[in-house]
């Protein structure tokens, strides 16, 4: 591989992870606002209510 072809992958891994670094904030903002923060008991709860 080129090194200009690792630089353009390297760009987009790191475009992809400033990405989803963002989609967490926003995930975890939001659940905090709605008071949802504590998700192991929400899952939980969503497996015990599926048995």
């Amino acid at each position: 591989m080129s090194k200009r072809n690792k630089n353009k992958t390297s760009a987009w891994v790191a475009a992809g992870a400033v990405f989803l670094i963002i989609l967490l904030l926003i995930w975890l903002t939001y659940a905090d606002l709605l008071g949802d923060t504590d998700v192991a008991a929400y899952l939980g709860s969503a497996v015990d209510s599926l048995a």
